[in-house]
């Protein structure tokens, strides 16, 4: 397969010791990157602990060697430039430069649960736009910065520890203003399709994701990059294609993606909430026959 990079996600529900099993189960099954997300609440773990990002991929860092460790993704509704880049740089210090930095708009729920207000859309969208930036001056050095909804000056310290490269920037973009941001600024771009694209049937799904792969390819021509230059993830897992529901459909939904362009499929864990479980044996003969 032409796929390069074939990933899951963990999510964060429950304790360490329930979630440490599965990053090591990952990396013995031979994933890329094992991915975490960002969520301070989440309607499909009501009733749930749901532990923090960043400090999970810390826990992780510890207990694996090989695999690659990301957010997908960290939440701009309550993320911001300067702590994002300060604890982005910690893990990836302490794991051995092994962290991809996703990082997306985030959910109005999060914004609602972090600070009582429920974001506008376009307001998410331009504190996204802000987070970015923010975070990419703080590693370019500035010490002061000022975007439409975020700023920061005053900073006295470095932007990372000696020697330890900044890591991956992967955003997640579906609509026209977020592609172009990810077309200016990532080193990955990522989809699950977008709000909406839960319901769609495989037929219609894969017609979007088609469509969102050429927006892309705009948007990189306009930022003056070639498309191919992007490395391009997609998620499946979170609607009605399941990829994981048996072997034939994993390998069919590596095909569809790589013929679509995609270079990373990621996939949910087996112990995953939601309805998305599945038999980890589909996943360790799927990745033998990917492989």
């Amino acid at each position: 397969m032409a796929l390069d990079r074939i990933s899951v996600v963990i999510p964060p529900v429950g304790s360490w010791r329930e979630q440490g099993r599965w990053y090591r189960w990952a990396e013995q099954t031979g994933y890329d990157v094992a991915y975490t997300y960002d969520h301070l609440t989440h309607a499909t773990a009501p009733g749930m602990w749901l532990s923090e990002a960043f400090t999970t991929l810390t826990a992780a860092a510890g207990t694996t060697e090989r695999i690659r460790l990301g957010t997908l993704v960290a939440s701009a509704v309550f993320r911001t430039p300067v702590t994002l880049a300060r604890i982005a740089m910690t893990v990836q210090d302490i794991s051995g430069a092994r962290l991809v930095l996703g990082l997306g708009a985030g959910a109005p729920t999060c914004a609602l649960a972090d600070h009582g207000v429920r974001e506008r859309p376009r307001d998410m969208s331009a504190r996204f736009a802000d987070v970015v930036r923010g975070y990419t001056a703080v590693l370019d050095g500035a010490t002061e910065w000022q975007g439409a909804t975020l700023s920061f000056r005053g900073l006295e310290t470095t932007s990372a520890p000696d020697g330890t490269l900044r890591p991956e920037l992967l955003l997640a973009a579906h609509g026209p203003r977020a592609l172009a941001l990810a077309a200016e600024f990532a080193d990955t771009w990522n989809t699950y399709g977008g709000p909406g694209s839960t319901t769609l049937d495989p037929d219609d799904y894969w017609a979007l994701l088609a469509r969102q792969a050429q927006g892309f390819d705009r948007a990189c021509e306009d930022a003056g990059r070639a498309p191919g230059a992007v490395r391009r993830s997609l998620l499946l897992g979170f609607g009605q294609v399941r990829p994981t529901t048996s072997v034939d459909d994993y390998l069919a939904a590596a095909e569809r993606a790589e013929a679509l362009g995609f270079d990373e499929l990621v996939v949910y864990a087996p112990d995953s909430p939601a309805g998305m479980d599945s038999d980890p044996v589909v996943h360790e003969r799927a990745l033998a026959r990917l492989r």
